[in-house]
């Protein structure tokens, strides 16, 4: 079966850390491009940041600087490394993954295999 299970998620005061981690199986990792995406309460779902098969990455500009991703192909693992976390990063957080997507685009509709979703709450 194809599954993506993300772990990591928590509460975290606000300036903290937090790092995600999603392991993919059921599909051949590394021909994918792997993305976090995040749903805020009452707020549409969005693309956070991205990591192609080369490595190449791609973030959200709310999320640059602060946020990591990367990847272990040897695992089928992604991960979101988040630091300097704020109350607006409250989300659930979920992995996807798409063989069609570049990434330069962050766009849900693009990705076909999703996670469950890991929750994040940040406090001040």
């Amino acid at each position: 079966d194809v599954q993506l299970v993300e772990s990591g998620g928590g509460s975290v005061q606000a300036g903290g850390s937090l790092t995600l981690s999603c392991t993919a199986s059921g599909f051949t990792y590394s021909s994918y491009c792997m993305g976090w995406f995040r749903r805020a309460p009452g707020k549409e779902r969005e693309g956070v940041a991205a990591i192609d098969s080369d490595g190449k990455t791609n973030y959200a500009d709310s999320v640059k600087g602060r946020f990591l991703i990367s990847q272990d192909k040897g695992k089928n693992t992604v991960s979101l490394q988040m630091n300097n976390l704020k109350p607006e990063d409250t989300a659930m957080y979920y992995c996807a993954a798409s063989r069609t997507v570049v990434v330069w685009d962050l766009s849900e509709s693009e990705y076909a295999l999703w996670g469950q979703g890991t929750q994040v709450t940040v406090f001040s």
